[in-house]
């Protein structure tokens, strides 16, 4: 008997039936960039409609946002340049960019998830994820304090979960205390788990002015040559409390965020990096793909095993799903 496996593609009824993949809204992390001032709300030049928001902007996107049916969103904060300083002391703040920003978003929808990027190198005046020593090189065991105190003040502000994406060693287990310490035993956090020092970030410095002013971030970053290393930092930041893995970027790792599926029962999220987007984004302005080709590539990121996306095309994203229903 001839087998008809396109029986099953006969209409888009049944093609949904049997689709053994959904994304769905509720999948998605929409990225926010934060900055100091007022009235501001600037296209950002490498990542087409992804803006700069100063604080008192930030209504009528976070309704924009939940309309859409969007419930978690990233920040990122950008001081002013001459607040930044060799120790990042902006990022623990009480009235940080950050810190504000959390406070504003709560008070506009009170049940939008509030994620917070843990890191310093927007902070530091030289660019870098941590305290320096004299040679330059990022010194990992003072930089966990640091990094706990951030984690702490975004907590204080409201934040609902904590995603720290510098690559210290330990930095989970540190944090994890920090919280507990602090009374915050139910803020989870999001680990970025598996970072690679990728090309693919280029749009996200300038966006978010956190080139580093010398050298590179190699040190902390992973090789993209390695996949097996993937499994030991998951493993290590699994053994130290993280209740959330990440894999960055998304598009040109797909085999990592298998692997790391494969081997840990933790929820798993991929960050669709901003290289990945304004190439593809580029592509569907200039008639080169159609936007079918957004939704086409989260989906592969989807099935390779990510239960979380984080994608500056989360809102064109739901515009599509809701439309596909």
């Amino acid at each position: 008997m001839l087998r008809r496996p396109r029986r099953l593609r006969v209409n888009k009824a049944i093609r949904n039936l049997v689709r053994e993949t959904k994304l769905n809204v509720e999948d998605l992390i929409y990225p926010l960039f934060i900055v100091e001032g007022e009235n501001i709300k600037s296209e950002i030049s490498s990542l087409p409609d992804v803006y700069h928001f100063s604080v008192d902007m930030l209504e009528d996107e976070i309704k924009e946002i939940r309309e859409l049916g969007i419930e978690h969103v990233l920040l990122f904060g950008i001081p002013h340049e001459h607040g930044k300083d060799i120790c990042g002391s902006e990022s623990y703040n009480y009235n940080g960019i950050i810190q504000r920003a959390i406070r504003k978003i709560k008070e506009i929808e009170p049940n939008m998830n509030v994620i917070t990027d843990v890191c310093m190198c927007e902070y530091t005046s030289h660019g870098h994820c941590g305290i320096l020593t004299e040679d330059g090189y990022v010194d990992n065991d003072k930089t966990l304090e640091y990094l706990g105190n951030i984690a702490v003040s975004h907590a204080k502000a409201g934040a609902d979960m904590i995603a720290p994406s510098d690559m210290m060693d330990g930095r989970i287990k540190s944090i994890r205390e920090a919280l507990d310490k602090a009374g915050f035993v139910h803020i989870p956090i999001m680990s970025y788990s598996v970072k690679y020092a990728s090309t693919f970030y280029g749009p996200f410095r300038e966006a978010a002015n956190s080139a580093p002013a010398f050298g590179d971030r190699k040190t902390y970053q992973m090789d993209p040559a390695n996949t097996n290393e993937a499994l030991v930092e998951a493993e290590l930041d699994v053994l130290e409390g993280a209740d959330i893995l990440m894999v960055k970027p998304a598009l040109s790792y797909l085999d990592v965020i298998r692997r790391v599926k494969d081997n840990y029962n933790l929820p798993l999220a991929a960050y669709n990096v901003s290289g990945e987007y304004a190439m593809l984004k580029s592509a569907v302005k200039n008639g080169i793909l159609s936007e079918d080709a957004i939704y086409e590539s989260v989906m592969s990121i989807k099935r390779a095993g990510a239960d979380i996306i984080i994608t500056y095309f989360a809102k064109d994203l739901a515009k599509i799903i809701k439309d596909n229903k």
